[in-house]
């Protein structure tokens, strides 16, 4: 089961729905279908509450898109690139490439979402207010105040001074333009979102102990994705600060193991694959230009005795769908994304090495021998 299902590009970003949000959905659905919409606007029929709950449910979950996309476009504004945006269980993530130039871009780009979502809930506010005022469908005003209420509330808990909310960035914006120390800042803003996550944690256990109310199960989730979300990003910022300085083409493995695209599966695997610890490898066309990757997967999914016809460009992983890195690309933010079985590094569209998970922890462990840690930059722009 694939676990995010692409929903295609808005404004050039992907957009991915982790099949987490199902759950999400029909949660919400089931609590507007059975007690919100019909405490508000009793005595319609079953069928017509579950309707119109899915379709507030989903009108939610694209308010929560909103809240990203703010995000996310307000960071690309400031030369923070963006790989995309996913929607899960809790909510949604913009997940960034790098840090903001500066802490008033830091700043700003934390404050776009909670924006979004008090403007998403003043503007379900004012449409709601607008049906009552003119003797509209109960249904569709329950709906909008729900819209509005849930939209607010989204806003004021992502301002929850605590990494890894909107709040906890914004606190570490403020201190990082105070007292020009980003990593200081960020430690601060980590060990609040600990505290808080713990807080809420020890909250839903005590409401699910005292008050024998199962709902507590999802403060006491909450509070455990808080707390090491916050752990987390902390580790991932001490690696940035660890490694900054240091580029792919300083740890990358030169004049690597590489598979002519015109090979056989059969002959690759025996000349070469068979006699060296990789798992995958760079396939280069007649000129060394670097086409795509294989591996020992791919390899596997061919039938015995077909493996003496089959070439390498009919199994390999393509280019489009490969890590490409330059030489001069930080390793920091290469280190903090999730490691790639193997990333090409290109010149010109000509394989010059290849950056494997092994050679980043040997750069991590090498960087914590040479230096207990790395400086901070500046955070006034």
């Amino acid at each position: 089961m694939r676990r995010t299902v692409s929903l295609g590009r808005i404004a050039g970003i992907p957009v991915g729905v982790h099949w987490t949000v199902l759950v999400i959905a029909m949660l919400l659905a089931q609590g507007l279908a059975t007690t919100v919409l019909p405490a508000n606007a009793p005595e319609r029929p079953a069928g017509a509450y579950w309707v119109v709950a899915l379709a507030v449910a989903a009108t939610f979950l694209g308010s929560v898109l909103a809240h990203e996309m703010a995000h996310a476009l307000i960071a690309r504004r400031y030369g923070v690139r963006v790989r995309r945006i996913t929607l899960w269980l809790l909510g949604g993530m913009a997940e960034l490439d790098g840090q903001p130039p500066h802490a008033r871009a830091d700043l700003l780009i934390a404050l776009a979402g909670p924006a979004a979502s008090a403007g998403c809930a003043v503007l379900f506010g004012v449409a709601a207010a607008g049906v009552h005022t003119a003797g509209g469908s109960p249904l569709a005003e329950a709906s909008l105040a729900w819209l509005a209420l849930v939209n607010g509330v989204l806003a004021v808990f992502n301002l929850l001074p605590g990494a890894p909310l909107d709040g906890g960035r914004v606190l570490r914006a403020i201190l990082w333009w105070a007292r020009g120390d980003r990593a200081a800042a960020q430690r601060t803003a980590g060990r609040l979102g600990v505290g808080l996550g713990v807080l809420l944690l020890a909250a839903g256990a005590a409401e699910v102990v005292f008050a024998a109310d199962v709902g507590g199960l999802w403060l006491m989730l909450l509070g455990a994705f808080l707390s090491s979300a916050a752990r987390a990003e902390q580790d991932g910022d001490d690696l940035q600060a660890l490694l900054r300085g240091t580029r792919v083409g300083d740890v990358m493995t030169t004049r690597p193991v590489t598979g002519g695209e015109w090979q056989s599966v059969a002959s690759f695997v025996e000349a070469v694959a068979g006699g060296v610890p990789h798992r995958t490898f760079p396939v280069v066309d007649v000129d060394g230009t670097a086409v795509g990757t294989v591996g020992l997967r791919e390899f596997a999914r061919v039938p015995a005795a077909r493996r003496p016809a089959v070439r390498l460009r009919e199994v390999m992983v393509p280019l489009g769908r490969t890590p490409v890195l330059a030489p001069d690309t930080p390793l920091a933010e290469v280190a903090v994304l999730p490691p790639p079985t193997l990333a090409l590094v290109v010149v010109r569209g000509h394989l010059v090495g290849v950056l494997s998970p092994g050679d980043i922890e040997r750069a991590v462990q090498l960087a914590l021998l040479r230096a207990p840690a790395a400086g901070a930059a500046s955070g006034r722009p």
